[in-house]
């Protein structure tokens, strides 16, 4: 991968960009548990900057199926290489670790597998429906990868009975090419066509200050509302190494607030749009706005 460098990276992060803690009973309750337990979520190995009020609030995100991803992303911190076999036991541990920590919401992503023959699907069924099984009044959201848009393998994860199924385009269709790897636009878009065309309630996710344009954001979101999505977040795209996609621009909270109007005016059920956004901020408030209509 090669290394790029930008005299926006150099410079000092903007005010609106400072992580503010929200440190609460709550929330070192669930931080003893993830450390005594040694659970995995991708809140603390992801150093999101939403880790202490979404704790506090009783939601956490998980990842599945490994640490190592078969696709290679330019904005992406995970590592990509050849993955280890799925853990048959993950399910049930996601599940306990979901009781343990007695979360109102659980948000569950992965890595993308293109090595397995069904990129996964199986694995993602079973761990919805043991947390679902151990923890019954737990709301349970899925960020997957595009499976291909497969709807063979879209049917075997809708079956488990998710609230949310999530998939995030993640950029301008321009862009997509230069920012990830083997993943398509237009997959994208099928993916979550299919998934809302089955009832599911569906979200997706776009990043912003890679080199877009209003003009180009904006039909980004017409495509996904025209793919039936009705849930979307906008967050600041914040590189994670000098190895990684530079930054264009750091995108002010007015523009944010704008694009959340637009999008709402576009039809979208919820819309979260901030700079320290990203995918599961605020998830349980985007399914009520759902179940509300």
């Amino acid at each position: 991968m090669p290394k790029f460098y930008d005299k926006v990276d150099v410079l000092r992060k903007p005010e609106w960009l400072k992580i503010r803690l929200h440190r609460t009973e709550a929330f070192a309750e669930v931080q003893q548990i993830v450390e005594k337990h040694n659970l995995h979520t991708i809140c603390s190995s992801g150093r999101c900057p939403n880790q202490a009020e979404c704790w506090s609030r009783r939601t956490a995100t998980f990842m599945i199926l490994g640490d190592i991803c078969t696709r290679g992303c330019r904005f992406c911190a995970t590592r990509t290489g050849r993955p280890l076999a799925p853990d048959a036991n993950e399910p049930q541990q996601v599940a306990e670790s979901v009781a343990l920590m007695k979360l109102k919401y659980a948000v569950i992503t992965s890595v993308t597998r293109d090595d397995l023959p069904d990129g996964g699907a199986h694995h993602w069924a079973a761990t919805v429906e043991a947390i679902r099984s151990q923890n019954p009044d737990t709301a349970i959201e899925i960020l997957i990868p595009d499976l291909d848009a497969r709807p063979d393998l879209l049917d075997i994860v809708i079956a488990s009975r998710p609230d949310i199924i999530g998939h995030n385009i993640e950029t301008v269709e321009r862009l997509t090419p230069l920012v990830r790897s083997r993943a398509k636009y237009r997959t994208s878009l099928e993916t979550l066509r299919y998934l809302s065309s089955q009832g599911v309630a569906t979200k997706s996710g776009i990043m912003v200050g890679l080199g877009e344009s209003d003009d180009e954001i904006l039909q980004t979101l017409r495509d996904l509302r025209d793919a039936g999505v009705k849930i979307v977040t906008l967050g600041q795209y914040l590189r994670p190494t000098l190895d990684h996609y530079p930054v264009a621009a750091y995108i002010t909270p007015e523009k944010f607030e704008w694009y959340r109007q637009q999008a709402l005016e576009m039809g979208f059920s919820y819309c979260a749009s901030a700079p320290l956004v990203r995918s599961s901020y605020l998830a349980e408030e985007a399914l009520r706005s759902v179940k509300s209509e």
